[in-house]
């Protein structure tokens, strides 16, 4: 298995953000927050390299600008707020999918076997986790990974999502608001304040 690499973002400025400098350790989850329209998912697509941005974003010594769009995010995978489905059946979308995976975030192996239209989105937010965690990412972006689920099954995610990171030592910026999740998941918690990103380590808030 490949050693994990830092994630970094180098002077990475895009919209009304100023310039943000910052690493994201091998296996450290760095919580995002912030008001709405703050920026939060668009710096994840920038880091991603879906959207025109300023400064370098490297994984390790690699550049994102050294590096097709495609290769870069199949290594930097973002998992939206949205996911998209472009196969009629389940399976199609996770053919590397485990019974214990799909077990731990609460399936049936025949879950496999059904229709998109018919899940629930909550279950398409639980299985498009899967699928990008079976794609074997080098880091991962995820935009309210558990925002469309109940409490119980937040839950699951959050004690699935953190096991998979620490074990597979991905970097990892999870974007939230519940200050009780950022406690629980969070080894860092940064927010973007009036285009500002501060971290708690730099004592911007209590």
């Amino acid at each position: 298995m490949p050693t994990p690499d830092t994630l970094r973002l180098d002077g990475l400025a895009i919209g009304e953000l100023c310039p943000v400098t910052l690493a994201i350790a091998s296996g450290e989850i760095l919580c995002l927050s912030g008001v709405s329209g703050s920026g939060k998912s668009r710096l994840l697509r920038a880091i991603a390299d879906l959207e025109p941005h300023d400064g370098e974003v490297w994984l390790g010594d690699r550049a994102q600008s050294s590096i097709p769009g495609h290769a870069w995010r199949q290594a930097v995978m973002l998992v939206p707020a949205e996911s998209h489905w472009w196969a009629e059946r389940v399976g199609e979308h996770l053919p590397d999918a485990t019974p214990a995976d799909l077990e731990s975030l609460g399936f049936r192996p025949e879950v496999l076997d059904g229709s998109v239209v018919h899940l629930s989105s909550g279950e398409k937010q639980r299985l498009a986790l899967l699928r990008a965690v079976s794609r074997s990412p080098s880091a991962l972006l995820l935009d309210e990974p558990t925002a469309n689920l109940d409490d119980a099954t937040a839950s699951r995610v959050e004690a699935w999502l953190r096991e998979r990171i620490r074990v597979r030592g991905w970097p990892a910026v999870w974007v939230a608001h519940d200050m009780a999740q950022i406690a629980r998941v969070a080894d860092r918690h940064a927010r973007i304040q009036g285009g500002v990103l501060e971290t708690e380590m730099e004592g911007a808030w209590t």
